[in-house]
């Protein structure tokens, strides 16, 4: 018997959509209630979830990531207070019905924390500095815009939402959107098997990718594919194995350009202050303590060079010891009402100091570049021949000395 799959397209954040998905239930009396979560997701829903370790948290790093998705998540948050409505009203609506009448349950997403990686990693450079300033702008201006919540489910609006999304970030669109979709129907497919009649209730920009791909699975990719962690790209070590290697080229070309040792100790005091300054101002402006912005200004100049480390991390190390965050705080985050209240969580003021403390680094790296010579009141000339022209004498002297 060919299974009967209905798709409800709802917006999570909506009352009317709460409304659809229990008359859906009770109209089509599935034998199996498909939901839009993973299983971290369904365990938040039911305030059951699993919180990592502090320790793990800073451990890992990926402090500007888990910035954008607790951003992200207030940010729908915010919309729900305006409306009055929970996010994930519409998901919640639907396990409730589907428990109360005896209804399997099964969750039809890709783990959040997999997405995610994949929605941050996939975007280049360019993509994430454009998305980082549409959510510092959406936190500046308050969420104040009048939102049609309805309006979100219907399939015009969304279709438009979603091609302006894919313009403002291509990649970012086919990990939250295009992958997803091809997750879900592959999900949906797999419970067609054992159950006559699937009732999925999904996001509606989700609602027309799902049904292209139930029409047409042969598209659908393996969910091993989709499912596996996002393959890291080099581009971090790259730029820092760049920035180390025009640092050494810049002392080289100092040394050999006859400018005097003096001139040579200037630059590298140069690049240890302007780093200093820079990276410990940042960790202040994120409201970090002074003994983290001290750490800050202290290794910078250090990480700057080496690629596999960052000052955001050493800054992470006193902030968090001084503001001690605790398991509590990824509830509170979730909770949080405005951006000021964030910012008064100890964890989340933590990972944003690391994570601004990280920028300032690297906005002093191109500071440092474009300021060293007129700081030093050289004609760039006079490096890029002279001290280039005798470097390169000295190494064809030394290599004829070896050979």
């Amino acid at each position: 018997m060919t299974p009967e799959i209905r798709i409800v397209g709802t917006a999570h954040v909506s009352q009317k959509s709460v409304e659809e998905v229990r008359a859906a239930i009770e109209e089509f009396k599935p034998t199996i209630v498909a939901v839009e979560l993973d299983e971290p997701r369904y365990q938040a829903l039911k305030e059951q979830e699993m919180t990592p370790e502090i320790s793990e948290v800073i451990r890992t790093g990926n402090f500007t990531q888990m910035l954008v998705q607790w951003i992200l998540a207030y940010l729908q948050r915010r919309i729900g207070m305006d409306v009055g409505v929970e996010p994930g009203a519409d998901m919640k609506a639907a396990i409730e019905v589907a428990e109360r009448e005896h209804l399997p349950i099964a969750l039809v997403d890709r783990d959040i924390r997999i997405t995610l990686s994949r929605f941050w990693k996939g975007m280049g450079l360019r993509e994430k500095l454009r998305l980082l300033y549409a959510l510092a702008l959406s936190l500046v201006s308050g969420g104040e815009e009048s939102i049609d919540v309805d309006a979100l489910t219907q399939q015009d609006v969304v279709t438009a939402a979603i091609e302006e999304f894919r313009k403002f970030s291509p990649r970012g669109a086919q990990a939250l959107i295009d992958e997803r979709d091809a997750y879900i129907a592959s999900r949906l497919i797999q419970l067609g098997a054992s159950h006559e009649r699937v009732l999925a209730v999904i996001g509606a920009g989700h609602v027309s990718g799902v049904r292209t791909y139930l029409e047409t699975p042969s598209r659908i990719p393996p969910l091993s594919t989709l499912s596996a962690a996002p393959v890291s790209r080099p581009w971090g070590k790259i730029f820092g194995v760049v920035v180390l290697a025009l640092f050494l080229l810049l002392i080289l070309a100092l040394a050999f350009s006859g400018l005097g040792f003096e001139t040579l100790l200037q630059a590298f005091l140069y690049w240890i202050v302007i780093h200093g300054v820079l990276s410990a101002g940042c960790a202040l402006l994120a409201g970090g303590h002074p003994l983290s912005a001290l750490t800050a200004f202290s290794v910078s100049w250090l990480t700057a060079l080496n690629p596999l480390i960052a000052a955001g991390w050493f800054a992470a190390i006193p902030e968090a010891k001084i503001r001690k965050p605790t398991p509590a705080d990824f509830r509170a985050i979730v909770q949080a009402e405005d951006f000021a209240q964030m910012r008064k969580i100890p964890l989340f003021r933590v990972v944003l100091v690391a994570a601004v403390t990280n920028v300032g680094s690297t906005v002093a790296t191109f500071a440092y570049y474009l300021t060293v010579l007129p700081l030093l009141h050289i004609d760039p000339a006079v490096v890029l021949v002279q001290g280039f022209s005798n470097l390169w004498n000295w190494l064809i002297g030394l290599s004829g000395a070896i050979l």
